[in-house]
């Protein structure tokens, strides 16, 4: 069955997660996304870690349900290509630096006036104007930038560090794809082709808001009880390892101090009532749930949380992610084999539509994979095809 984007024609000329990212996530949703990659070697991320017979992990996971052509927008031939993808296209997505495109004659002045309708779509670094616009910028220079680095500290070792993995690129997708859906949905109820613009920097503080910055969003010198939420994210030891637990509610406190064994204090009148949030109170409680769970393996600890109605995991290894119970439930993981880069595993997309469901898309392309028919919907005739591959302007 279509996905609900079907018939949306999407141009990707973006690279390695930010803007691919994007694409994917509206394939997934049924949208024919067309990549448009650089000349000889094509994505950046075709090449990066975790690389088999042609096609890196990372590239996977960002680019399936794409068709792939390789085109050389700096040759005046495949400029005019990229312009007859766009005159059947809604949406174009670049993750350049600014001014970039309008370097190579792609930029929205120049795409619009070939198809006014366009959505078109661009992520910067730092922003489009502005000290730092011209700066290259990545996942953990934005982290540093708004907030993230500072938030995470483990109070056994007060350092600050990094989320390590790609949070503020991948935040920036997630935005992203919300807003070329908005902007297409505009479209249909009248409005024209507009530019949708979104900066990591942005995304990464906006993505980051919500609960990281409690503290910083009632002004003034009256706001009481300072706690934040992220101060409860912390790993308790067990005997053999480590467990996350989260007790917010007064029922989820006492129920910690029954789950180790402290039906005692749990009884006591400081833990009652409003008595419960007072410092000596909850000094006493969250002392007596890390021994308690200190004297359990990590197995026990885990039982006696969930049966007392205590939200808890345990830290789950990569491996073990892969074969959780719920997540194996909720089929999150797909297998499957490439005749060339073989076998392969991807994540469900998360969203499910219970009328528009569309089955997992594509594999994702070899560099070039579908350059004959992009080619073909195009009219290229074939003497000109060669031509054009022969001159080194498609791949």
């Amino acid at each position: 069955m279509p996905g609900p984007l079907d018939g949306i024609r999407i141009v990707d000329v973006s690279e390695v997660i930010s803007g691919p990212l994007v694409s994917m996530i509206l394939a997934d949703q049924g949208a024919d996304v067309v990549k448009v990659e650089p000349p000889k070697n094509g994505e950046e991320s075709r090449q990066l870690a975790n690389y088999r017979a042609g096609m890196s992990a990372l590239y996977v996971n960002c680019n399936h349900g794409k068709r792939s052509i390789g085109i050389n927008l700096k040759d005046e031939a495949g400029l005019h290509l990229l312009y007859e993808l766009i005159r059947k296209a809604d949406v174009f997505v670049q993750n350049w630096r600014p001014d970039a495109a309008e370097r190579l004659r792609v930029g929205e002045a120049d795409l619009r006036a070939i198809n006014p309708r366009l959505i078109y779509a661009s992520i910067a670094g730092f922003g489009f104007s502005g000290p730092y616009a011209d700066r290259r910028g990545y996942d953990p220079i934005f982290q540093s930038l708004t907030g993230w680095v500072t938030a995470q500290l483990n109070p056994e070792v007060p350092i600050p560090d990094l989320v390590r993995n790609a949070v503020v690129d991948k935040a920036t997708s997630y935005a992203l794809a919300q807003g070329i859906t908005a902007a297409l949905y505009a479209r249909e109820r009248g409005a024209s082709g507009q530019h949708v613009k979104i900066s990591m920097l942005d995304a990464g503080i906006a993505f980051f808001w919500p609960d990281g910055m409690l503290r910083h969003t009632l002004i003034g010198d009256d706001v009481s009880n300072l706690v934040v939420p992220g101060e409860r994210y912390q790993l308790m030891p067990t005997s053999d390892g480590r467990i996350v637990m989260w007790a917010s509610t007064a029922a989820q406190m006492q129920a910690s101090l029954l789950a180790v064994g402290r039906k005692d204090l749990a009884d006591a009148p400081h833990q009652q009532g409003k008595a419960m949030i007072q410092a000596h109170s909850q000094a006493e409680r969250a002392a007596a749930v890390r021994d308690g769970l200190a004297a359990m393996t990590t197995e026990q600890a885990y039982a006696a949380l969930v049966e007392h109605e205590v939200p808890a995991a345990p830290v789950l290894t990569h491996p073990e992610v892969l074969t959780d119970p719920q997540l194996t439930h909720n089929d999150c993981f797909i297998e499957a084999e490439h005749p060339v880069y073989g076998k392969y595993r991807r994540v469900r997309a998360p969203v499910r539509f219970s009328s528009t469901v569309a089955g997992p898309s594509k594999s994702p392309s070899l560099y070039g994979e579908d350059t004959d028919s992009i080619l073909d919907e195009l009219g290229i005739a074939p003497d000109k095809r060669r031509e054009l591959k022969e001159s080194g302007t498609v791949k």
